[in-house]
């Protein structure tokens, strides 16, 4: 089972970078270029606030179970 939580945290870690690309290159930085006031405010919510909330807490999420710190063994 350890195992198997140590690759699932490599895949939540790559999940993390594929997410903030997508967020950042389809989401954020089209909104900002594209001239209208709403969407400038929204690409730069999604920029500034949201992507790293999102693709800092599965990266982070994922490093700790590559670590091994949701083994059952510890006490």
């Amino acid at each position: 089972m350890s195992g198997l939580k140590k690759i699932l945290g490599i895949l939540w870690i790559a999940i993390a970078v594929i997410v903030g690309y997508f967020g950042i290159t389809v989401l954020g930085i089209p909104k900002i270029t594209s001239g209208k006031q709403e969407d400038l405010v929204f690409g730069i919510i999604i920029l500034f606030v949201l992507m790293p909330i999102i693709s800092g807490g599965m990266a982070i999420f994922g490093y700790y179970a590559l670590k091994g710190e949701y083994s059952d063994d510890k006490i």
